[in-house]
């Protein structure tokens, strides 16, 4: 049996198969509507049944399993229509986001974003999509950190997870990655010069061309 991974870096057990679980069915890995058993899952990834139980309710509580009663736990992932949902909510949280980070963001801060940005771009010369995903997200990730709003934070890290796990890496071409990278520059540059106006804008379009890029 292979070893979980969370056992091999010290991560917590439960906290590392819910993650893999989340993943696995955001991504379709496992089917919607597969029935999940405790015994089919320790084995799988190599846990025992504890992780596997405290993995199911906050599985259940992201609606991503549904337990029926006498049936047992059934994998539930996102619609079209959830994505495409899921897609507007983000618009509008990100370039709220955007606004607040343009205030609040010190200059290390978006030397920060510089930084990632030049990773982005180095990776898309290579067509490096696991990488530039990462930095995609990193880049992401300091500006809801530069809104100083921990809710804002938790609730656009939870639809960037959701949104990146239901997108496989196969629907991005070199192409697409050139596109994605012009369009954070776009969203740099506003930061950069602090145009709140500028930064909604590129943030706008960048949501709108990621929606495009999903469904079509």
């Amino acid at each position: 049996m292979e070893l979980y991974k969370g056992e091999k870096t010290g991560q917590p057990l439960a906290s590392g198969l819910y993650t893999d679980l989340q993943r696995d069915i955001l991504s379709g890995t496992i089917p919607d509507g597969s029935k999940l058993t405790e015994q089919t899952i320790c084995k799988r990834y190599g846990v025992s049944r504890t992780p596997v139980r405290e993995a199911f309710r906050q599985l259940e509580a992201d609606g991503l399993i549904e337990i029926i009663p006498n049936r047992g736990a059934f994998a539930t992932g996102l619609s079209r229509r959830d994505i495409s949902d899921l897609f507007d909510l983000r618009l509008h949280f990100e370039v709220q986001a955007v606004e607040w980070a343009i205030k609040r963001m010190s200059a290390e801060e978006i030397d920060s974003l510089s930084e990632s940005l030049e990773f982005m771009e180095f990776y898309t010369l290579k067509e490096d999509v696991e990488k530039v995903l990462t930095f995609n997200t990193q880049f992401h990730n300091i500006i809801y950190a530069g809104t100083r709003n921990r809710m804002i934070q938790k609730t656009l890290s939870i639809y960037h997870t959701y949104l990146k796990y239901s997108a496989p890496h196969k629907t991005y071409t070199g192409e697409s990655l050139r596109a994605i990278l012009e369009e954070h520059k776009a969203i740099y540059a506003a930061f950069e010069s602090r145009n709140i106006a500028a930064g909604r804008k590129a943030m706008e379009y960048h949501m709108g061309q990621s929606k495009l890029r999903r469904f079509f």
